[in-house]
């Protein structure tokens, strides 16, 4: 199977004929809202240098990276533009860290009887997840089909994508709509699976991903935690976000290849981390058509500046206690974390932080579901983020495709509100009319 990835410099994957509307989404031209960046945004990311091991190069790129010189140059045309620049700058960064690229190809899996979560005390049941509506049928088991596969996305260990892809059994193939769904830190595919029952049970063909070091592709407890400690000191790799949103680029590749799948209906959405991977594969990869973050939006450069970065530090806090002795350092403070993110994310809280990156979504249909109360998501952060995004869409004459829902009193957490509220916008946006 060939993928769609473009060979640099030509980001033909984003083209503006990729990106049409289908017929069913309210028609929206392509907007022309001049999304003007913040003071920290900057035109280019500075060259990388060669991976190293030594704890001194591990930070030396990312001071270089926090001190780069800003501009607004990229941002001076409409945002459809710029919207395509950034995609194509977004796919640099990610083409940045990757093994040898090969031709996508799909190999045989079994399904996983004893799925691996990374935490002590693994979780057995979900209430928000068992809310999720679905159609009253007496013998769904039955009726479900059940595929896994794994995609092979790159050379390596981490290039083989584990998928969990669940539908209802037709003697007919034809073109379904589909749901990519994507799970929290130190969770796995078949965490998900209530939902994609689900949704599989109201027609949709409902898919299901291991992140990179989750699930299939870890081998311990502190796989994931072994490994953004592993690209702070190197700096080969991304665990964080981004080599997660490579493999959803191959993914589009291969769900608009199946014959059961409607190419101008796939859906993406995912709770906390999953959230995260929601919102940056669908800003980097238009054939994602409607989305829904689920506690996952944020504004990074914001929670910086200020000093609201603790609660999504503490996430992942192993790898900014190697990242403060490294830098010499008796706490983690403002600079460690704005280092780390420069070093194993580059560009997270700047270029692509959420100021640029959820205006870029538009005009397809977007709804951004968050707590409150979320410490690791602060709503203030997201207040620019969601201005953007509203003038993004308004210009593009669709301000109903766009939604922010903060649901009063819940901190970082999914609820069954929240389950219904993206489960209705799916059914709005991606069903046949």
């Amino acid at each position: 199977m060939k993928s769609l990835l473009p060979h640099l410099p030509r980001p033909a994957l984003f083209s503006p004929a990729m990106g049409a509307s289908p017929s069913h989404v309210p028609a929206c031209p392509p907007p022309r809202a001049q999304l003007h960046p913040a003071p920290h945004v900057r035109t280019r990311l500075p060259p990388r240098p060669p991976p190293s091991s030594s704890s001194a190069a591990a930070y030396k790129y990312a001071a270089a990276d926090a001190a780069s010189p800003t501009s607004a140059a990229r941002m001076d045309g409409g945002a459809a533009t710029d919207a395509e620049e950034l995609r194509a700058d977004f796919l640099r960064v990610l083409r940045g860290r990757r093994s040898d690229e090969v031709e996508l190809s799909v190999e045989p899996a079994k399904p996983v009887e004893n799925p691996l979560y990374q935490d002590a005390n693994p979780p057995s049941f979900s209430e928000e997840m068992q809310s999720c509506p679905k159609e009253n049928i007496e013998n769904l088991k039955e009726l479900i089909k059940e595929e896994n596969v794994y995609l092979i996305t790159e050379k390596g260990e981490q290039g083989r994508l584990p998928l969990l892809i669940i539908s209802l059994k037709e003697d007919i193939v034809r073109k379904r709509p589909a749901v990519v769904f994507l799970h929290s830190t130190r969770k796995c595919k078949e965490w998900l699976r209530p939902l994609l029952e689900a949704y599989a049970s109201r027609g949709y063909i409902a898919v299901a991903v291991d992140s990179r070091y989750h699930g299939e592709r870890a081998s311990s407890l502190t796989t994931y935690s072994e490994a953004l400690v592993s690209s702070w000191k190197k700096g080969d790799t991304m665990p964080f976000i981004f080599d997660t949103v490579w493999d959803l680029i191959k993914l589009a590749d291969y769900l608009t290849k199946r014959e059961d799948i409607d190419p101008s209906r796939i859906g993406i959405t995912g709770e906390s981390l999953g959230g995260m991977h929601a919102w940056f594969a669908a800003a980097a990869d238009k054939r994602y058509s409607v989305v829904v973050p689920i506690i996952g939006v944020q504004g990074f450069r914001w929670a910086i500046d200020n000093d609201m970065w603790q609660g999504r530090v503490d996430s992942i806090k192993p790898v900014f206690e190697e990242a403060r002795i490294d830098l010499g350092k008796s706490t983690i403070d403002r600079e460690v974390v704005e280092k780390v993110w420069n070093r194993i994310a580059p560009g997270l809280a700047s270029d692509f932080d959420a100021p640029n990156t959820v205006p870029a979504i538009a005009p397809r249909p977007l709804l951004i579901i968050n707590g409150a109360n979320d410490h690791r998501c602060p709503l203030a952060g997201l207040e620019v983020p969601k201005s953007r995004a509203s003038e993004a869409y308004e210009k593009a004459h669709c301000p109903e495709n766009f939604k922010l829902i903060a649901e009063p009193g819940i901190g970082h957490q999914m609820t069954p509100l929240m389950v219904k509220e993206a489960s209705d916008w799916f059914d709005r946006f991606l069903k046949q009319q």
